[in-house]
């Protein structure tokens, strides 16, 4: 998708009551505070029901057979958006989370960020998969990922963050990801990652390594601790020199890679 900075905000129309809120600057610089939720509860005959799939442009919820979806329903994000997501998981219930595309977050006319905050909850002999497509940082853009998981004793989870800097040809704009992650009570994970397609120190060998994306997998599978063949990834012999594999002090284990393109981070992030 290929949309100019102006454009994306001259096409965002104020929608309609009980949707997002479209919040105008003295200039007319559009600012989108959005927020969907999704909650899963396991049903009779062990059948998963969705009671509640709450949506508001541009995050936009679709069922399907085998998951349900976030489509996007505007351009963006564009700096300045504010987004957020709750995703709920009850006892025993299963939850596939995906997107329908890579989303392409774009500048805003005054530098201001971009934010989406992710929140999950998954209670004990609850299943998620939280499987988004990449997120695509233009040039000039800055945006930030925030994730926040809660698992209890029990529970389980599959959880990708992929991120690229720039469109074909650009450079890239900022990035943040960040990545709390609690399991039974107790710290799991704390991770954090600034980068910029323009600053030398992010593509050098201490971050990047000179690659246009880097991706992170989080799987955890109760009563597995910490090994990574656990979670049935390679070990480190057969593992690609471009991914990282780092067993948690828990029921987990991390999976980092970096790649050039979306199709090999893919495939370095896949278990």
């Amino acid at each position: 998708m290929s949309v100019g900075v102006a454009g994306a905000a001259a096409a965002r129309a104020a929608p309609p009551a009980g949707q997002s809120t479209v919040v105008s600057g003295p200039a007319g610089r559009n600012r989108v505070f959005a927020s969907a939720a999704i909650s899963a509860v396991a049903g009779a005959g062990g059948v998963t029901r969705i009671p509640v799939l709450a949506s508001q442009v541009p995050l936009v919820l679709r069922r399907t057979a085998d998951a349900v979806y976030l489509v996007g329903g505007a351009a963006g994000p564009i700096g300045g958006d504010e987004l957020s997501l709750r995703i709920d998981v009850g006892p025993g219930a299963f939850l596939r989370l995906r997107t329908a595309a890579a989303s392409i977050a774009l500048p805003g006319l005054d530098g201001l960020e971009s934010v989406l905050r992710v929140s999950v909850s998954v209670e004990a002999g609850g299943r998620l998969e939280y499987l988004p497509e990449p997120v695509v940082v233009a040039a000039g853009a800055r945006h930030a990922t925030v994730v926040s998981v809660t698992l209890a004793a029990g529970a389980s989870l599959m959880l990708r963050d992929e991120l690229l800097l720039g469109r074909h040809g650009e450079a890239g704009g900022a990035a943040r990801s960040v990545l709390r992650a609690d399991y039974a009570g107790r710290p799991l994970l704390r991770q954090s990652l600034s980068v910029s397609g323009t600053d030398p120190a992010s593509l050098g060998p201490a971050v990047l390594s000179g690659h246009r994306g880097v991706g992170t997998l989080l799987v955890v599978n109760p009563g597995e601790e910490g090994a990574a063949g656990s979670a049935g990834v390679a070990g480190p012999a057969d593992m690609d020199p471009e991914v990282a594999v780092m067993p948690l002090a828990g029921p987990g284990v991390l999976i980092t890679a970096l790649a050039n393109d979306a199709v090999t981070l893919r495939r370095r992030l896949t278990v």
